[in-house]
C-alpha cells in the first residue's frame, strides 16, 4: 500500500533532528527522527491523515498539504520540487499567493522561537505560527478551511483574544480587505483564492460593499498596540509589528512587550502555561 509520496515523507521524518524544527530533544525516543506526532503538530494536519499518507492509504494531498508538509521537513527548494512530484503535482507557479517560507527566513522564525510570532500569505491565509503565539492567542492547530484565513475569520469567525472596540474592528476588516483585493489583482491564476472571494461575495452583503467601495491598503497601516485577554493571566499590552518580505509576498506578525513591565512578565507566563496545556493535550 506504501506510495512513493508517503515513503518520501517517512524517510524525512525519520531523519530529521528535533533540534532542527525547534522541538525539544530530551526524553527517550526509540528512534532519532520526528515522531509523527510532532510532524503533524507542526505541518498542522491530523496525525491520523499524516499516518494514512505515509501508508499510502490517502494517495491525493492537496498542494496545501504537500507545502506544508515540506515546510515542516524543511526540505531545499529541490526537494521540495520532488515532493510535489511524488504527490503528482507541480509546485505552484507565480500566479499562485506562494506559501513557501525560505530557508533564510526559517532561521529568522527559528531565532524568535520564544517571541509570539504567525505568518500569513499574501491573502491572509495562515501559513505557520509558533507555540508562543498558540500559548497567547489560541491554538492555531484546531483551525480548518476558511477559518484558517484572516479576513473570512474577522468577517464570520469567533471573536479574537485581541480585545477590539467595533470602530476598531471594523476598520481592521477594511484594511484587509483592501489587501486582499490587492492579492487578487496580483494573484489572478489562484483559484482557492478567488474561491474563497466568492464564498465571502455570497456570505456576507459587507464584505461585498467593502469589496467594491474601499481603497486599496496595506493591512501594515493597522495599529501596533494591541491588549490581549489571555483567560489565564488576564490582560497583556503589547505591540503588533507586521514584517513584510518582500520576494516571498509574506505577512509575519510579531508579538513584543516592552522588556521588564508588568506586560511582559505576564507575556511570558502566558506563554510557559499556555505552552504546557497544549503539551498536555
Amino acid at each position: 500500500m506504501d506510495s512513493e509520496f508517503g515513503r518520501a515523507v517517512r524517510r524525512r521524518r525519520e531523519h530529521i533532528s528535533p533540534a532542527t524544527v525547534g522541538l525539544p530533544t530530551g526524553g527517550r525516543r526509540r528512534a532519532p527522527g520526528l515522531r509523527r506526532e510532532e510532524l503533524a503538530l507542526l505541518s498542522g494536519i491530523s496525525v491520523d491523515y499524516l499516518t494514512r499518507l505515509e501508508q499510502g492509504r490517502a494517495t491525493s494531498p492537496s498542494s496545501q498539504v504537500v507545502e506544508s508538509l515540506a515546510r515542516a521537513l524543511r526540505l531545499s527548494d529541490v526537494e521540495r520540487e520532488h515532493l510535489f512530484l511524488h504527490a503528482g503535482l507541480s509546485a505552484p507557479g507565480p500566479g499562485v499567493v506562494p506559501t513557501r517560507i525560505s530557508p533564510s527566513v526559517q532561521r529568522l522564525l527559528d531565532r524568535l522561537a520564544n517571541t509570539p510570532v504567525v505568518v500569513y500569505d499574501a491573502a491572509w491565509n495562515l501559513v505557520v505560527a509558533n507555540r508562543a503565539y498558540d500559548a497567547l492567542m489560541g491554538e492555531t492547530s484546531l483551525l480548518r478551511g476558511n477559518d484558517r484565513n484572516g479576513v473570512w475569520r474577522n468577517l464570520f469567525g469567533p471573536a479574537s483574544r485581541a480585545r477590539q472596540t467595533p470602530e476598531e474592528h471594523e476598520r481592521q476588516v477594511e484594511l484587509l480587505v483592501g489587501d486582499l483585493r490587492m492579492a487578487a489583482a496580483r494573484y489572478v491564476d489562484d483559484p482557492q483564492l478567488h474561491r474563497l472571494i466568492d464564498e465571502m461575495r455570497s456570505a456576507s452583503i459587507w464584505f461585498v460593499h467593502l469589496w467594491d467601495t474601499v481603497a486599496d491598503s496595506p493591512t501594515t497601516d493597522q495599529a501596533r498596540h494591541k491588549i490581549i485577554d489571555h483567560p489565564t493571566v488576564g490582560p497583556i499590552t503589547v505591540d503588533c509589528d507586521t514584517l513584510v518580505v518582500a520576494g516571498d509576498d509574506l505577512r509575519i506578525m510579531v508579538y513584543t512587550t516592552e522588556p521588564g513591565t508588568d506586560d511582559a512578565h505576564r507575556l511570558d507566563l502566558a506563554i510557559v502555561l499556555g505552552t504546557q496545556a497544549i503539551d498536555a493535550e
